[in-house]
């Protein structure tokens, strides 16, 4: 089953990707969602538009996430931060799909700056298309990083 409805935020090094993933992805017959920014805007800052994009993720208000930034390190960074959310900085096809089979990857981060349109559309796809194999030993090790993340959120 592919993931129809699609999270996407981007600061200002990510905006004009942005514009363009949202436009195939509606294309493509996805629901999107923008967490923002929606306008250009040279001195926002990413948490503030990838943090509400996480915390949908991890609640399943959206089936998967998109977050970019000039890099995608920050969005990445922040979006980890979110219990719930695994977040990947993804260049190249093979990880954008193996992420989601053995560590259900539910967040892609790319770098506006750094990835084309092109190479950031078939990302974007490979990522969608994707599917958690649900093998015990993926299964363990997720339960591990969730038994952290509960650790973690105590004081």
């Amino acid at each position: 089953m592919t993931p129809k409805h699609i999270g996407v935020a981007a600061d200002h090094g990510g905006f004009e990707l942005k514009e363009c993933l949202v436009k195939r992805l509606c294309e493509a017959g996805y629901k999107v969602t923008e967490f923002g920014n929606r306008r250009l805007k040279l001195d926002d800052d990413y948490p503030d538009f990838v943090i509400p994009l996480a915390r949908a993720v991890a609640r399943g208000e959206v089936n998967r996430g998109i977050a970019i930034c000039g890099s995608g390190v920050g969005a990445c960074v922040v979006a980890n931060k979110v219990a719930g959310v695994r977040a990947s900085l993804i260049h190249e096809t093979f990880s954008a799909h193996q992420g989601v089979e053995d560590d259900d990857m539910n967040m892609i981060c790319l770098g506006g700056l750094v990835v084309g349109h092109s190479l950031a559309w078939e990302l974007v796809k490979t990522f969608l298309q994707a599917r958690f194999s649900g093998a015990e030993r993926h299964q363990r090790r997720l339960a591990k990083v969730a038994k952290l993340e509960h650790k973690e959120a105590r004081p």
